[in-house]
Formats: C-alpha cells, sequence, structure tokens
C-alpha cells in the first residue's frame, strides 16, 4: 500500500499546523528503557540447559547466535534470578586481554612522579583499575586494588562498577558477561585461556595474585561463578579457547515465541487484550521479512527491533499492517539495508 503525506501527517490534526509533543508519541509511548537488569528476559530452553552445564563444570558460557537473539541478556537475567553480582565488559577491536583483568594507569603516575620530582616513592596500587574478572573472582581484593590491608579502603577507594545493582546482591556470587569478544583480536581469547581457566591471575604492575575466592567448605563446592561470553561469528574463535568453554547456539525466535517475549515487556503496562492482536500481527510481518532476508542474504529484524516495532505502532495508534503508515514503518524499523537500494521489497 503506497504511502502518502496524508498518512505522515495523520496525527497532526489540531487545525492550525502547528505540531504539538503528542504529535511525535512523546505523551503516550509504550516504549521500554532497556535497564539491563535481566528482569524482562525470556530465557530460551536452550540456554537454560546450557547455563546448568556452564556451572556444572566451571567452565566459561560461549554463546552463539545472530544479533539480537538474546546473547547478552542471558548474563544479566542469570545474575538476577541467582542473586549475583553482575559485571559486563563491551568487547572493541581494541580490547587487550588484561582489560578483562585490570588495567593501569601509566600516564596518571607519571604526572604524579614528575610532580614530586623525586621526592618519595609512588604506590603502584593507587594506579590499578580491577576489570570485571577481577571484581567477580575477588570482590574484597578488588576494592582494595589488590592491597593485602584496608589502606586503600581508607585512602581511594575502587568504585565497584554498578554498584547500584550489586548493593543488594550476593557476594558470594558473580556472573561476567563478555560481549562480542568476535570482534577482538586473536590474542584477546588466547590471552584469557589461563585466568579462565585457572581461575587465578598476577597484576604484573604490582604483583598482586587475584584467586577466585571459593566457600570456606570442605569437599566440593558448587561453582558461585559465570562468565558468560557471546559472539556473533564475524570472526573465527581459537580451538583452544573452544577446548575450553561450554559451547551453545541460541535460535532466533519464532513469531510465538516474539509474542511472549511481548507479553512480558507489556503483561504489567495494559490488559493483552490491548496488545494481543496487534504482537501476533507485528510477529507475522517480521516472520516474512525473515523470510526474505534469508532469500537476500542479509541480515534479518532482531527481537529487539520487533519491539521497537511493535511499541511504535501502540504508540501511534497503528493498529495493523493495513494502515497507511505500516510500510513506512517497516522500512524505518525492520527493513534496514546495508547500502540504498539493496536488500527486501516493499
Amino acid at each position: 500500500m503506497p504511502v502518502t503525506d496524508n498518512d505522515i501527517n495523520k496525527d497532526n490534526d489540531d487545525g492550525n499546523g502547528t505540531e504539538t509533543e503528542n504529535d511525535y508519541g512523546l505523551v503516550s509511548t509504550w516504549a521500554i528503557t532497556d535497564r539491563g537488569d535481566g528482569t524482562r528476559y525470556l530465557m530460551p530452553k536452550e540456554g537454560r540447559l546450557a547455563v546448568k552445564v556452564a556451572l556444572a563444570t566451571g567452565r566459561p558460557l560461549l554463546l552463539r547466535g545472530s544479533p539480537g537473539c538474546g546473547k547478552s541478556s542471558l548474563a544479566a537475567y542469570v545474575a538476577e534470578q541467582l542473586s549475583w553480582r553482575y559485571y559486563e565488559h563491551v568487547v572493541t577491536y581494541r580490547t587487550q586481554a588484561t582489560d578483562l583483568l585490570w588495567t593501569f594507569d601509566t600516564v596518571r603516575r607519571l604526572a604524579d612522579a614528575q610532580a614530586r620530582n623525586g621526592d618519595g616513592t609512588l604506590d603502584d596500587h593507587k594506579y590499578v583499575r580491577p576489570g570485571p574478572l577481577w571484581w567477580a573472582y575477588a570482590r574484597d581484593s578488588a576494592l582494595r586494588r589488590g592491597l593485602p590491608d584496608d589502606r586503600a579502603l581508607r585512602d581511594d577507594p575502587c568504585s565497584e562498577p554498578l554498584a547500584d545493582i550489586n548493593r543488594e546482591r550476593k557476594e558470594e556470587g558473580a556472573v561476567v558477561l563478555i560481549d562480542e569478544i568476535d570482534k577482538a583480536d586473536p590474542d584477546v581469547p588466547n590471552g584469557l585461556l589461563v585466568p579462565l581457566g585457572a581461575a587465578e591471575f598476577t597484576v604484573a604492575e604490582t604483583g598482586a595474585v587475584v584467586r577466585l575466592q571459593r566457600p570456606a567448605t570442605r569437599g566440593p563446592s558448587p561453582t558461585r561463578h559465570l562468565v558468560v561470553i557471546t559472539t556473533n561469528d564475524e570472526r573465527e574463535l581459537p580451538q583452544a579457547f573452544l577446548r575450553r568453554c561450554v559451547v551453545a547456539s541460541l535460535p532466533s525466535p519464532k513469531k510465538d515465541r516474539l509474542v511472549e517475549i511481548a507479553r512480558k515487556h507489556l503483561k504489567d503496562r495494559a490488559p493483552e487484550s490491548s496488545w494481543a492482536d496487534l504482537a501476533h500481527a507485528v510477529a507475522e510481518e517480521v516472520d516474512k521479512v525473515r523470510e526474505q532476508a534469508h532469500k537476500d542474504r542479509v541480515r534479518a529484524p532482531s527481537t529487539a527491533e520487533y519491539l521497537d516495532a511493535l511499541y511504535a505502532c501502540l504508540s501511534l495508534g497503528i493498529s495493523s499492517p493495513e494502515d497507511g503508515r505500516w510500510q513506512l514503518l517497516r522500512g524505518l524499523v525492520l527493513v534496514k539495508h546495508q547500502q540504498p537500494g539493496d536488500g527486501l521489497a516493499g
């Protein structure tokens, strides 16, 4: 169905040609900010078993799957369900393996040394910033920056990442998300083999040894930490790294699963009767777009984009794909071409 100027200006009906906040959906938006705390995640059965196996073996969990299928959200969900502390690191092409363990502020130390002009000795511990694996393995040590006593707590305490979330969580359990490791140089997963396998590492600049704090019990004890690593398979990972992981693939949710996810997000906001038919209609459209995307070998819409389309329809009063604005919204949210003129037909 062609989109007309009348469709685009459909909401602008105040009679004087002036647009208001309400014309842009700023008054009645349905969008839900992703708080990153795992409270609205719907765990797939493949993910649930994979987490159990990773905890049983003490191995990192490597999650594969298309972008937007829920790999990253799984880690926050598990942490929330178990009431474990949660830390995360998004990998870039600049990431080094030590960034996940610690960083050292060389520039600040040099400036302090020049300011002192050789007067006195600098304490290298104060220039150390613990990384997510350090916080997960040994929170007390991270708060002290690896010092054997409480000097750092008194003089220069280290701020815990995601402190608002972790303040209410159990100290003895932690989940770490290492997101999109395939973006990094192959040296990064290789550099994590020992810290992940032995749950131990040494801070080069200070000599501090960081070890996983284990429960003070005799005999076998349950694993109290989980490292979740995600990959979009943009780059092949080293075989030695794969051997040391539990590897699971998460499928992209189909139509019925998408509606279940919508229910998880909207159940506390409005009666299901007000959005259920639209959620099904948008999910059917996503299935069609995905099928065509597979044929055209282009990226298919993700779960997040399904939710974006649903929220936009609810906010703008688009009740079905028969609405003249639907094709325009479809192109804005679900069909995103890599280059102008590429990809899916309308």
